[in-house]
């Protein structure tokens, strides 16, 4: 078979899909923008430019809506002419698989109207219930917001609407999306590698600047994400930390991310939101103790999570990210928001521990708890990697499930 994945980022979560399906001797082709930095693992990487018109910045919200669905057409339009290019060098797909997140589904059925057409349906936006309107800190309602949310939408649902199957890795991202909509999507995780991502008792980390190695015989906090920012409650998490480091004087916190902004809302000019949160709390807490290390390669931060003794997650109700899954199958002790969609995979008490996600107070006082009890509570660590280990194992649950959804749409084994 012929199979081709679209994604601008190519791997990301077609990682260990395209792969399996080279590996199996399938013709499998990936489109993206950006280079991949690793080996593709024989999957043939083609990219493209799209060539966006530039505008005038406006500070009108319909305006600016409007300017982002013309750059998610003009994405639609570069894969269309990518697409082309392939059907002229001889390469027809019988399948596409397509992250539709930023525009590139958009004519996809108009080159290839034949093929099969799977969408990564990753997540659809909404007034209630969702991200957009659930920090009051950071959201203010405006006469167009719900204009705004319609336009942000207009390019998932085309790209739904015209696909023969969905998928969302989360049923909170899959019920998202309209009833007819919904209908259409599989919930099938993206996968973990359990035996990859697995406890280590010997694991160490080594913090150069400060000059300490620590084990998980230490007090470590651990908070882990992309950039530093509100959409994954950093600036919940630094306001927890005067308490916290008071209540437990011999901790060590250790902050991985970088300091841009991923899904919310830059940091007002000249400054960024670790910086912003970072000064809030400065003179209450002990720098000795807070380590910010960036960004850390995978490995590493898997070693992190293995002398974890508390890891915190905190998320507005939104993508989940797979770090969670990675220190659950590592066997930390999550202390994360009672938010969509964390409630999906950690129940309070039996296999982690949730917080009101807007309640410093109480994340500090679960935090302090947890270490104080880490003994007693080794049993939660236990259930999060089952519970991993159980339903999103990538190699006897996610993978086989996708495969099978693709053999399925094609009507053929794979």
């Amino acid at each position: 078979m012929r199979i081709l994945f679209i994604h601008q980022n190519f791997p990301g979560q077609f990682k260990y899909l395209a792969p399996a399906l080279a590996a199996r001797g399938h013709e499998v082709v990936a489109l993206g923008i950006n280079q991949p930095s690793g080996d593709t693992l024989g999957v043939k990487v083609v990219l493209h430019r799209p060539q966006f018109t530039p505008v005038v910045a406006s500070s009108d919200p319909d305006t600016t809506a409007l300017y982002e669905l013309h750059k998610k057409m003009e994405r639609g339009i570069s894969v269309a002419r990518a697409l082309q290019a392939l059907q002229r060098s001889g390469f027809t797909p019988d399948l596409v698989y397509a992250h539709s997140g930023w525009g590139e589904a958009f004519y996809i059925k108009d080159v290839f109207p034949e093929t099969k057409l799977l969408v990564y349906a990753e997540y659809f936006y909404q007034a209630n219930g969702g991200d957009s309107h659930f920090d009051p800190e950071f959201s203010r309602s405006t006469e167009g917001d719900q204009r705004r949310l319609h336009t942000k939408n207009l390019h998932l649902m085309h790209a739904l609407t015209h696909a023969d199957c969905g998928l969302s890795p989360t049923l909170f991202q899959r019920d998202r999306h309209p009833q007819a909509l919904r209908e259409h999507i599989e919930v099938i995780h993206d996968g973990i590698d359990t035996e990859r991502f697995a406890p280590a008792a010997q694991a160490f980390i080594s913090l150069r600047n400060a000059g300490i190695r620590l084990t998980a015989q230490d007090e470590i906090v651990t908070f882990a994400v992309r950039e530093l920012e509100p959409y994954r409650g950093y600036h919940i998490f630094m306001r927890a930390l005067p308490e916290l480091l008071a209540q437990r004087p011999k901790a060590h916190v250790i902050i991985v991310g970088g300091s841009g902004a991923s899904y919310g809302a830059a940091a007002p000019a000249g400054t960024t939101w670790r910086k912003v949160f970072h000064d809030e709390v400065a003179n209450r807490i002990d720098h000795r103790r807070v380590h910010f290390v960036g960004k850390l390669p995978h490995a590493t931060l898997t070693q992190l999570m293995q002398v974890s003794t508390v890891h915190a997650y905190l998320t507005y109700p939104f993508v989940l990210s797979w770090s969670l899954m990675e220190a659950m199958s590592v066997g930390c002790l999550i202390v994360a928001s009672d938010t969509a969609p964390v409630q999906e995979h950690i129940r309070h008490g039996e296999n982690g521990l949730l917080v009101d996600f807007f309640d410093p107070q109480a994340l500090a006082n679960t935090i302090a708890q947890a270490i104080e009890q880490r003994e007693e509570l080794r049993r939660l660590r236990s259930a999060a990697r089952s519970h991993v280990v159980a339903n999103l194992d990538l190699q006897r649950t996610c993978l086989p499930a996708q495969i099978n959804l693709l053999s399925r749409l094609l009507s053929a084994p794979l």
